[in-house]
């Protein structure tokens, strides 16, 4: 995706705790609106990313405070990316099972991944799976 002068940056580290989620959030949606995001686009920007940083939290650093998520988000008027990194030993997300297959149904995970490419035009992992990347081009 085509890099275009930015708005707004943000990056930092924080504990892994549940509640900063919101927060992250929050000062995201604040700076979308700033940006003239529209309601769609920044419905789906904060699904992903409320799933990409919860995702980092639960299941890279298994809720443990000491260690961080690294978030970086970088705005322009007509693109959205963000990284999220964690300090856990990562996963091929190809091996996640497929949340819509009727055994998978009722789990209470697996939907998260599925999610986050459902809002954004790009989820990308690296190679060892702790660190993903979102990207959204601004629609219309």
């Amino acid at each position: 995706m085509e890099r275009t002068s930015l708005d707004w940056k943000f990056e930092n580290r924080f504990p892994s705790e549940p509640d900063i989620c919101a927060r992250i959030v929050e000062i995201l949606l604040d700076r979308l609106e700033h940006s003239s995001w529209n309601n769609k686009d920044t419905f789906g920007i904060h699904m992903a990313m409320e799933e990409a940083i919860m995702n980092a939290i639960h299941h890279g650093n298994q809720c443990c405070n000491h260690k961080e998520v690294h978030v970086l988000i970088e705005i322009s008027s007509f693109h959205f990316y963000s990284r999220i990194t964690d300090q856990g030993c990562g996963f091929n997300p190809n091996e996640l099972p497929d949340p819509t297959d009727l055994e998978n149904l009722e789990k209470d995970s697996g939907r998260g991944v599925m999610l986050m490419k459902s809002f954004v035009d790009e989820v990308v992992y690296n190679e060892i799976g702790n660190s993903v990347e979102l990207k959204k081009k601004k629609s219309g």
